[in-house]
């Protein structure tokens, strides 16, 4: 029983509103002593042409109080409405029980693709906090559309083209060595980048014989390619490395140079439509008309640009996926370049241009400045995770040392508490990093929420052979069990939203606060020592805690150990 929608239908036939208008009124008091639900009158006044409260008292009078109503009360301009505990938990608990993992999950999204391109890190760059939000959000809401039933395509669109490439070669000619390269792999690359910026400001020569080696990479040149590929292949392995900690998988790696043959036709096709004009030598598609700058397209010395390989990416995904939405997800910087070439795609007469979905995030900085591989301003995501583990470890000696698996649970925990701290704010916001903070396993974090359901799985454990055939629900009338019940029910809705709003800290804190609604029905109700019945009724609500945890923490790319 959807009891929202039930009681909208009941003011709907006694309002004469519509059943949507009806269910878009309704609400959920703040305060428990108001009521499971309310229906305020104001916006009926201007209908009635009476005071709400008087609005409200006639309203109420015409209302057939049904079976799973125990009160409805008026007070002032508000219709309350009390549902009886031991059906609503009823309702909701059964459902949990009988779909298990399931619950939550639809099928929506069935027949439909989404293809989602995040984490992008550059090649011949080492993996570092900065790429922690484009990795672990996008991999979150792959997981929710997938819960949804859509067909999720995963892409790591890798920054493996570009000038940058042209400085590593001059770099590598001038300050490295293949021995030093093959010991020290992505961070001896970092080494001489860094280099060729520090002395490229004073000698801007070099930037110029960068740019002429990454020419000669887009014209084939044997050396500037071999060397390219040598970096390619490093970088590769590091990160695979990481993303393995991290449980982080991709469908298609396809990054920038994968565009490289596909680019021509591309260009000649916004000729051929009378898009691309010669502006100062280089080729441009002027957006005036959009109140923007040109959009790049070819640089005069003839090189290409991220545009060009975005367009020709969009539209070899669109034939490739056929896909019903294309999410893209880069720091909000980047806005501009995104709102330039969408209108590129929708100027070339594409109308699947409105699918393409930018979904920015924040930017993560230091205490003491931006980061910045350029000046070797970094923290290494494989030492931050490797430092998550080690807190873990230490947390673990020294509160149960006898657990089992301990190197099993301290990654577990460790890499979780730094995806979780992640996916708790708003993606939007920039985040200051902190060791201190994101290795607190205290309050709203990972290690609370994944302790939370090992407390669920040992209370189980220690229940021994449990029977949920005949459950009396009417032993679930009491304020714990009914918020925990009231949050179970919104799990599913939680999912939906984060999935629309692209934002998976809709999960991240739908969870916390189931994690401190179960703690608080834990400590106010005695489980195991309870009468029969009870017990059993309590039970049935550890079990459906467990379940939707492990599941919630399943689409934020977290494991959910059973002893901590």
């Amino acid at each position: 029983m959807d009891f929202k929608m039930e009681v909208a239908g009941l003011l709907a036939k006694a309002t004469e509103l519509s059943l949507e208008d009806a269910l878009n009124t309704v609400e959920i008091p703040g305060n428990k002593a108001m009521g499971d639900f309310a229906f305020p009158c104001f916006r009926l006044a201007k209908v009635f042409r009476k005071a709400p409260p008087m609005i409200a008292q006639e309203v109420a009078e015409k209302l057939d109080k049904p079976a799973f109503i125990e009160n409805i009360q008026v007070v002032g301009a508000y219709i309350n409405f009390f549902v009886k505990k031991g059906i609503y938990a009823q309702e909701i608990l059964s459902k949990v029980l009988a779909e298990k993992e399931n619950y939550g999950k639809s099928d929506i999204g069935a027949g439909k693709t989404v293809v989602i391109d995040y984490s992008s890190p550059n090649i011949a760059k080492p993996f570092h906090v900065g790429h922690l939000r484009s990795t672990v959000i996008g991999n979150a809401i792959y997981k929710i559309y997938e819960a949804l039933g859509y067909n999720c395509e995963g892409v790591n669109h890798l920054g493996d083209w570009g000038t940058q490439f042209g400085k590593l070669i001059v770099a590598y000619h001038n300050w490295g060595s293949k021995e030093a390269v093959e010991n020290q792999g992505i961070q001896e690359l970092m080494r001489i980048y860094v280099k060729f910026h520090d002395e490229a400001e004073k000698n801007p020569a070099l930037d110029d014989e960068a740019r002429l080696w990454f020419v000669k990479m887009q014209e084939g040149d044997e050396e500037a390619l071999t060397l390219w590929k040598w970096f390619y292949d490093i970088s590769i392995k590091e990160f695979e490395r990481v993303y393995k900690m991290l449980g982080v998988k991709f469908d298609a790696y396809t990054g920038e140079s994968f565009y490289n043959d596909k680019m021509a036709p591309v260009v000649e096709e916004l000729k051929a439509k009378n898009i691309l004009k010669e502006s100062e030598g280089a080729m441009i598609v002027d957006l005036e008309h959009k109140n923007m700058a040109p959009c790049l397209i070819i640089r005069k010395d003839g090189g290409t640009l991220y545009a060009t390989r975005d367009i020709t990416a969009a539209l070899y995904r669109k034939k490739t996926y056929n896909f019903d939405k294309c999410i893209i997800l880069t720091a909000l910087d980047q806005n501009l370049h995104f709102a330039q070439w969408f209108e590129v795609i929708h100027l070339m007469g594409y109308d699947w241009y409105k699918d393409l979905i930018h979904v920015p995030f924040g930017l993560v900085s230091l205490d003491s400045g931006k980061l910045s591989t350029r000046h070797g301003n970094v923290i290494l995501m494989e030492d931050l995770l490797n430092q998550a583990i080690g807190e873990t470890k230490k947390i673990i000696e020294e509160k149960n040392p006898s657990l089992e698996n301990k190197e099993e649970v301290a990654k577990q925990v460790g890499i979780g508490a730094v995806i979780f701290n992640d996916l708790y704010n708003g993606r939007i916001k920039d985040v200051v990093f902190s060791w201190e903070r994101m290795l607190n396993f205290d309050g709203e974090t990972g290690p609370y929420v994944q302790y939370t359901h090992a407390r669920a799985c040992s209370i189980l454990k220690r229940a021994g052979e449990i029977s949920l055939d005949d459950i009396h629900f009417d032993a679930l009338s009491d304020e714990a069990s009914l918020d925990i019940c009231k949050l179970l029910e919104a799990y599913p809705e939680k999912i939906k939203d984060a999935a629309n709003k692209l934002e998976p800290s809709v999960v991240t804190r739908h969870l916390v606060a189931m994690a401190q609604a179960f703690n608080k029905f834990y400590h106010d109700n005695p489980i195991l020592n309870s009468e029969e019945d009870v017990r059993q009724a309590r039970l049935a609500v550890v079990v459906a805690v467990k379940t939707v945890m492990k599941e919630g923490l399943s689409l934020l790319g977290i494991d959910a150990p059973e002893q901590m």
